[in-house]
């Protein structure tokens, strides 16, 4: 009996044999990777078999893909809620909570006037893991000739007739989104203190503390989005969304670093399309730096310079150590020429004209080094192969990976706008996801805020507590002097 194969020819055969060869290729790869992923060490530091000065770029990027979404029609019947409840007032503030007694008089002289008792309001406050209670005694004085009376006037709080402070209020902020702690464990660990707070509560008073500083977030992005240098990236966020009952919407945080003025802008989208860095982007000018996604390329034109991140590079050779080890580590050795001289400007200080300057000494030959090598091999490896993918990715985006080299003022990756973005990724760990489309968006103002405060060095809490002390009366044409400095 004759085989599928005897009737082929010597060319059919070796065509077959050849794709067979790539099949394989490719499952051995993938199968490589899936091994990295599991079993492998996360950190992409380089270490070369001949000892020499050396450079850990540490990125980790996580990726959250949704689950598939299952959609089954169900039907009850459920009993409707009485909408006519009768507001059964504030929270009441347990007694055995300090009290620290603020006296506020009269900004008016009442000297012989009578006193006929005293207003007092209670406002709930949070310092060094306990709770204590400013609570403002306010006497009041009959006018003389009994016109009416006269009382001293309350201090301006960040939530007009609330009871939490800007302490209080600034402490939960700061927990959820730097520290990564979700409201519902921050609730359990206030009632451990005394004082049980509804989850109700708890989320009003963090909407509202974002109403106010709203006005701040857009002067940040007025501030981001004049600057002539952007690094961009984007992060996956889960959202629960109405229109997907028991599902979550994958929603994407897109970050905008300016590492010229330390700050940092978060903007969330619905999506990953090229519509949002399209709006946000519109009269931006001058150089922006992003990862090889294509939604970005809609940006290389006359009026904005696209540029590339040469850790991105750097991390296909990397994955390609066990596909061709020799190939890999010559190319990470000069990458990490590279990134040497970027060492040694940073910890020299180095101006943006000594950094230029040290380029052009330094990094440029190596550059056109391995600008030539690429040419050479891309010819000489297998297309399909790690090493080939990883050549072919560099040298299709040379031009933009090299152009730092031109200008001291861009960096040589996107690894700082990255760094930026971490403390996301640690906190959809813990809270998983957000409410809403809306509450997303007030994450993102809230990670712009402390993501600032992270790259100029300022204390989070402190800056947040002092700001929404003096935001309900801060004039709306001096918000800038307000911003993390």
């Amino acid at each position: 009996m004759k085989t599928a194969y005897e009737n082929l020819g010597n060319n059919s055969l070796i065509g077959l044999l050849i794709e067979r060869d790539f099949a394989i290729l490719t499952l051995q790869q993938e199968l490589a990777q899936l091994k990295r992923m599991i079993f492998g060490a996360k950190s992409e530091r380089f270490v070369p078999s001949v000892p020499e000065e050396q450079t850990s770029l540490g990125l980790d990027v996580e990726m959250m893909v949704a689950p598939p979404v299952v959609k089954q029609a169900i039907s009850y019947t459920r009993e409707k809620q009485n909408n006519n409840k009768v507001h059964t007032g504030r929270l009441p503030i347990p007694a055995h909570i300090e009290r620290i007694i603020i006296e506020v008089a009269p900004d008016v002289d009442v000297t012989g006037l009578k006193s006929i008792g005293e207003e007092i309001t209670e406002e709930l406050e949070y310092k060094a893991g306990s709770f204590y209670v400013n609570q403002y005694k306010r006497k009041k004085y009959a006018k003389a000739d009994g016109e009416g009376i006269i009382i001293g006037t309350l201090p301006t709080r960040p939530i007009e007739k609330g009871m939490a402070g800007a302490g209080l209020l600034a402490n939960i902020i700061i927990e959820k989104y730097v520290d990564h702690l979700p409201l519902y464990r921050q609730i359990q660990r206030f009632k451990r203190a005394g004082m049980d707070i509804p989850t109700a509560t708890i989320s009003g008073w963090v909407h509202a503390t974002c109403k106010l500083i709203q006005p701040l977030y857009d002067v940040l992005k007025q501030e981001v989005l004049k600057q002539d240098y952007l690094q961009a990236d984007e992060t996956p966020i889960a959202v629960m969304d109405k229109d997907k009952p028991g599902a979550t919407h994958q929603g994407y945080n897109w970050v905008y670093h300016a590492p010229g003025i330390k700050m940092v802008l978060f903007d969330y989208r619905h999506g990953r399309g090229r519509d949002g860095p399209r709006e946000i982007l519109k009269d931006f000018r001058g150089h922006l730096q992003a990862d090889g996604y294509n939604a970005y390329e809609i940006f290389d034109n006359k009026i904005i310079t696209l540029l590339h991140c040469m850790a991105h590079a750097r991390r296909k050779f990397e994955q390609a150590l066990d596909d061709d080890k020799e190939r890999a580590e010559h190319v990470l050795h000069l990458i990490q020429k590279l990134y040497s001289s970027e060492r040694k400007a940073r910890e020299g200080n180095y101006t943006y004209t000594q950094r230029y300057e040290l380029r052009q000494a330094e990094s440029v030959a190596v550059l056109q080094a391995l600008h030539v090598w690429f040419k050479e091999n891309i010819i000489q490896v297998l297309p399909k192969s790690l090493i080939g993918e990883a050549i072919a990715y560099s040298l299709g985006r040379w031009e933009k990976l090299s152009l730092y080299a031109t200008d001291g003022k861009l960096e040589i990756d996107n690894n700082l706008v990255e760094n930026v973005i971490r403390p996301v990724a640690l906190g959809r760990k813990n809270y998983l996801f957000a409410g809403s489309h809306e509450a997303a968006q007030r994450s993102a103002m809230l990670y712009s805020f402390m993501g600032t405060c992270k790259l100029r060095g300022v204390e989070p809490l402190q800056w947040l507590k002092t700001t929404l002390s003096k935001l309900p009366e801060h004039k709306a044409n001096r918000l800038s002097e307000l911003l993390p400095s």
